[in-house]
């Protein structure tokens, strides 16, 4: 019998394993799929996505929400009472921290012939292409409505019972979607443990000629999500999904 904690701690931890891996597989300097670009970034969120899911799941995470805001969203909705609902999203930032730090030690040697620290910053966290905090906290709830109402949509009644194993794939193919049609503006964090986890790493942790870990930034990719999960969840309601 496995642990719903520890499900969601594993299974986050490889989404950021895979996800900011793919980052640093593009962005840093030596690596041999430097400048692959931004095709190859989502493909490789959306995998990071499917396994996550799938590794929570058969660590004891039925659920497999590897994202606060979803959690968010399924309390609403009466799946999670107050306290495991908190432990669920602390499992999460663990996880998300433990991957960024995993990420670091795999790329080490990178880290040091990079000279960018945009990119390096990059590899651990969102930032916005044009700095206008309204309109870049406008994206990030935007994108987690989208994400969470079709995660709703995936798996509602009336969409009838998937195959066994189909729903990460779903989830994985729409978290690719946002990424290639809505990702370019803030670079679709649409979960607070994926940004703000590796970003506590980016922080902390002894990264060769690193800059600012951008904290005054750091408010919206976790502040935009959790209030995303709010509209999505009043959404799927008044629509009859829940």
């Amino acid at each position: 019998m496995g642990n719903p904690f520890l499900g969601e701690f594993i299974g986050t931890m490889i989404l950021i394993i895979l996800g900011d891996g793919v980052v640093a597989n593009v962005l840093l300097k030596r690596s041999k799929a430097e400048g692959a670009g931004w095709m190859v970034i989502t493909a490789g969120w959306a995998f990071g996505v499917v396994m996550g899911v799938f590794a929570a799941q058969a660590l004891g995470a039925p659920q497999a929400d590897i994202n606060p805001a979803v959690t968010l969203a399924k309390t609403l909705n009466g799946i999670y009472d107050p306290g495991s609902a908190l432990l669920t999203m602390l499992a999460q930032l663990a996880g998300a921290f433990t991957g960024g730090a995993l990420v670091w030690l795999y790329y080490l040697p990178h880290w040091e012939v990079t000279d960018d620290q945009g990119a390096k910053l990059a590899v651990f966290c969102t930032g916005p292409a044009i700095r206008r905090p309204a309109a870049n906290f406008f994206c990030e709830v935007m994108g987690t409505v989208l994400l969470i109402f079709m995660v709703f949509a995936i798996f509602s009644k009336s969409t009838g019972t998937l195959a066994p194993g189909l729903g990460p794939y779903l989830v994985g193919m729409l978290v690719w979607g946002i990424g290639l049609s809505l990702g370019g503006t803030t670079g679709y964090a649409i979960n607070p443990a994926r940004d703000l986890g590796p970003r506590i790493a980016h922080a902390v942790l002894p990264i060769a000629g690193k800059g600012s870990s951008d904290w005054g930034y750091s408010w919206i990719p976790v502040a935009g999500p959790l209030l995303g999960a709010l509209i999505a969840f009043g959404f799927s309601k008044l629509l009859g999904l829940l």
